[in-house]
């Protein structure tokens, strides 16, 4: 299998719900990121690329009939280059870098672009077609977030709970109690008004104009004023008595993300300095009540593809769904936990749901970079009981 590397990697700013970036449309964020990764490789010519994958985990309103092909023609690429769309809902821009990876990998390809997109904000409401000619009811479905036009078989077989009661199941069943959710909240908070004072987001953020002129340049969710003792005030959201509030989980929002990946040949042809080597990436299923877990069997998997150890990792991206989730993945781990998301995470951040994959694996080769790591880990939790990651290295 050929080496494959990371030549540029760029994210739009992440905008609350029908915040900052409420009026632009998820195509248009794709299109803005696509046009910053080539704008970044002056020496590239674009009809050299030889495809665009592109995760989106809705694909039911603006971003339907193949975003991934849709965000190129507007990005200006030549209409010889073709694009394609994957859906592994919240890993949808994870999947997209390691469907790149492996087609270079392979030798089907020499220059991908890869990244994900999500407009929460702009999410549709949908109306199933119905049975009759002039049903009686028609209910309409709220594309979001959560279960939508599900099969009634599987309430049976695995039951329907809602993303933040399966993070209610990983809290109980993991010994996660409110006091470290809040705690790793605070710390998520803390860490990126720290990182974004200091400029570590400025290499990876692409300003993003609105169709009203004004340009966004800044993360939005990010609460420099927020306390323990504001958070331990807020109630949970999901059950009575339980333990996960609006304060530590991650909010709905909107933005891009994206790299692009090269070959060993295209990066050395292109003059180009590699961001950090791809090594391994996959996926594991876990129950869907508990799919705030997917992470750890995702890692283990991956870092025995790599014939790495968990002591190998000197830096770690998780997207930080849930803080329940994201500590009980770390416990289960052994993961330094100061190594895990120096510079704040979802919770801060946001998880525009589609971009999360490849906004945290931007971040993580940006840190990389600046600090020296060696070898790092991006992974996340997925809805219905997945878990995806994916491992780079520095030399």
């Amino acid at each position: 299998m050929r080496p494959v590397h990371f030549a540029a990697a760029r994210r739009t700013p992440i905008g609350k719900l029908r915040g900052a970036l409420s009026a632009v449309r998820p195509d248009d964020l794709a299109a803005a990121v696509i046009r910053g990764l080539v704008a970044d490789v002056p020496a590239l010519d674009p009809a050299r690329i030889d495809d665009v994958y592109w995760g989106a985990a809705n694909q039911a309103g603006e971003d339907n009939r193949n975003v991934a092909r849709m965000a190129a023609l507007l990005a200006g690429l030549p209409e010889t280059v073709p694009g394609a769309t994957v859906n592994r809902l919240c890993a949808s821009g994870l999947e997209a870098v390691t469907t790149a990876a492996r087609t270079i990998a392979a030798g089907e390809a020499d220059i991908v672009l890869a990244g994900g997109s999500e407009s929460m904000s702009r999410a549709p409401f949908v109306l199933p077609r119905p049975d009759e000619a002039l049903p009686h009811r028609i209910e309409t479905a709220d594309t979001r977030l959560g279960w939508r036009l599900v099969n009634p078989a599987m309430k049976d077989l695995h039951g329907l709970l809602a993303m933040g009661e399966t993070a209610e199941e990983v809290a109980e069943r993991y010994g996660v109690p409110r006091e470290r959710q809040d705690e790793f909240a605070l710390r998520s908070h803390r860490l990126a008004a720290e990182a974004r004072k200091n400029g570590h987001f400025d290499d990876e953020i692409l300003p993003v104009e609105r169709p009203d002129g004004v340009v966004v340049d800044t993360d939005e969710c990010v609460r420099e004023d927020t306390s323990l003792e504001k958070l331990s005030r807020l109630k949970p959201v999901f059950r009575p008595g339980g333990t996960v509030t609006a304060g530590n989980a991650s909010p709905m929002n909107d933005g891009a993300a994206g790299l692009l990946l090269v070959s060993e040949e295209a990066l050395n042809d292109l003059g180009l300095e590699s961001l950090g080597r791809y090594v391994a990436g996959g996926s594991a299923g876990v129950h869907p009540d508990v799919m705030g877990i997917g992470p750890v069997p995702a890692t283990r998997k991956v870092l025995a593809r790599a014939g790495w150890s968990v002591g190998d990792l000197a830096e770690a991206e998780f997207n930080e769904a849930f803080a329940a989730q994201a500590l009980a993945c770390v416990d289960r781990l052994g993961i330094d936990p100061d190594l895990v998301n120096p510079t704040g995470g979802a919770i801060a951040l946001g998880h525009p749901l589609g971009c999360s994959g490849a906004r945290i694996l931007t971040t993580l080769l940006h840190r990389m970079r600046r600090t020296g790591a060696g070898r790092g880990l991006a992974t996340m939790c997925v809805g219905v009981g997945q878990g995806s990651a994916v491992l780079v290295e520095r030399h």
